[in-house]
């Protein structure tokens, strides 16, 4: 698929990814198209799934959560049933902003925001461990974070 990506779409993909805001006429004016082709290209990269979504990026700190974390999880098996039960669950606990299946010795990585460490505490033990099908869950503190652009 990236290589289905000309030069005007990657500078639009460039332009939405530092800013979902960005008016359709300002768009066109930074990559030099007209408008109406601005918008037929940027239609067709959420139409090809290049463009997944628009998210504001909201800081947890200011919503009372100012703890983040992230917690690797360890699946007590991998039945099938077990796995989709934890990633139907997982992104809907309260504080989840993300859920990564990965590989190695860790199956998930989730990113929560706490409002302090008893909560997190709390999280782990019992929105997590309490669950048959987790077999461990090991936490590492986020100190700081920084979101990256992705590479065009």
């Amino acid at each position: 698929m990236p290589n289905t990506l000309d030069p005007v779409d990657r500078h639009l993909v460039r332009l939405l990814s530092q800013d979902a805001r960005t008016s359709n006429a300002a768009l066109a004016a930074a990559v030099g198209i007209a408008p109406s082709t601005c918008l037929a290209r940027v239609r067709g990269l959420r139409e090809r799934g290049i463009i997944r979504g628009y998210h504001a990026d909201i800081d947890p700190a200011a919503l009372g959560r100012p703890l983040q974390a992230l917690i690797a999880v360890r699946l007590a098996n991998h039945a099938r049933d077990q796995v989709a039960q934890f990633r139907t669950r997982a992104p809907r606990l309260p504080g989840v902003i993300a859920v990564y299946h990965v590989t190695g010795p860790t199956d998930y990585l989730l990113h929560v925001t706490v409002a302090d460490a008893g909560a997190l505490r709390d999280f782990v033990t019992d929105a997590l461990l309490a669950e048959p099908y987790v077999a461990h869950a090991e936490t590492s503190l986020i100190f700081e974070y920084q979101r990256g652009t992705p590479p065009l």
